[in-house]
């Protein structure tokens, strides 16, 4: 055999390439299981150091067309070894290629596997909010995320539950990957929800996010951006409050795919103090239940006309109904609750009573005092 070993495997944990490549040519049988062996170890060993698969191949393919050259006083272009024919030779070839590309292959799916793994477990602890943070960093360092400055969570919750497998969260993922460098976004399912942590102040990472998530296998998607926070205990209140957007937006009923919880923070504001809201509706709006047909229709009016600016016009439009009729029923709403909602010193009164109603789904659920 040619002492020459050129790329050799031996750099890469198997045999010379000609040592290896020699013995399969001449074997008309092709290479035997060690061979597999040694030949999916160094192919193992290639993929930990980085090698390209290409180069891999190419390496040991090389190794073979040295191995077979022509010696240099051979009459008609003799090898150096005894070689079949050349359709048997083709055969071994084959055999080489192929088994280097399923220890590649195996290695790689074994590095990413691991990789998951440690993403998922920094992200399990991070927003835990209970984890070491010097351990932290160092996952953080490890896995290529950014730990330090602002962080936005964004939250997605869809029909069917999102899994580290699915291909919902694969797409996911590949795509938040390829769309921003190491250290911007880390993308994981939890809780049968998908979770973002997107590093920086700025939302286009979480909009790029949202805009993902809808474009791939999940049905009927929601997402919830919370708003930015520094450190690691800003990266848990910012996956806490995304969540409870989700749930909030999901009682109010509402509309859109994308809620950004700044969107909805009168409504976290009064929904922090569940007895004095409830009290509040019970005495403002309580004397509606007096009106015919109960305190629905003239709630409805009275909320439409909050989200119109205070104006009959626009909430009739919105309403479908007539100016008068519009204009009878707030006349309505003054006499049952004492408070007039075109006077600027009621007015705010009667539209945090308003929105607490919608916090707490009145009249469709009775009010539960708290005492």
């Amino acid at each position: 055999m040619g002492g020459r070993s050129g790329a050799g495997a031996g750099s890469w944990g198997g045999p010379p390439h000609e040592e290896l490549l020699a013995r399969a040519v001449v074997r008309t049988g092709g290479i035997d299981a060690q061979d597999r062996a040694r030949l999916r170890e160094a192919a193992a060993h290639a993929a930990g150091n980085g090698t390209p698969l290409r180069e891999l191949i190419d390496a040991y393919l090389g190794a073979l067309c040295r191995t077979c050259a022509p010696s240099a006083g051979g009459a008609g272009g003799g090898c150096a070894v005894s070689v079949p024919v050349p359709a048997q030779v083709l055969g071994p070839v084959r055999e080489v290629a192929v088994t280097l590309t399923e220890g590649y292959e195996a290695a790689h799916r074994a590095a990413i596997r691991r990789e998951e793994e440690i993403r998922q477990a920094f992200l399990d602890e991070l927003l835990h909010g209970a984890g070491d943070l010097g351990r932290m960093a160092e996952q953080a360092h490890r896995i290529g995320f950014r730990f330090a400055g602002p962080h936005r969570v964004a939250v997605a919750r869809a029909e069917a539950p999102f899994s580290a497998a699915d291909p919902a969260t694969r797409y996911v993922e590949e795509a938040m990957a390829s769309g921003y460098g190491a250290g911007e976004s880390l993308v994981a399912a939890k809780d049968g929800m998908l979770v973002c942590i997107c590093a920086g102040s700025g939302a286009s990472a979480a909009e790029h996010f949202a805009e993902h998530v809808r474009r791939s296998l999940a049905r009927h998607p929601r997402i919830a951006v919370s708003r930015p926070r520094p450190g690691a205990n800003g990266v848990v209140r910012c996956y806490r409050e995304a969540r409870e957007t989700l749930d909030l937006a999901h009682r109010l009923a509402v509309s859109g795919a994308v809620i950004h919880a700044s969107d909805l923070l009168v409504f976290q504001v009064l929904g922090r103090d569940r007895a004095a809201i409830t009290d509040l509706v019970a005495t403002v709006l309580g004397g509606l239940e007096r009106a015919r047909g109960g305190p629905g229709p003239l709630l409805h009016t009275l909320t439409a006309y909050f989200d119109s600016g205070c104006t009959n016009t626009v909430t009739a439009r919105r309403l479908g109904l007539s100016v008068r009729t519009v204009a009878y029923r707030m006349a309505r709403v003054r006499t049952l609750t004492g408070y007039d909602p075109t006077n600027p010193d009621q007015r705010y009164t009667l539209q945090t009573a308003t929105l607490g109603a919608r916090l707490l789904n009145w009249p469709a659920l009775p009010l539960q005092p708290s005492d």
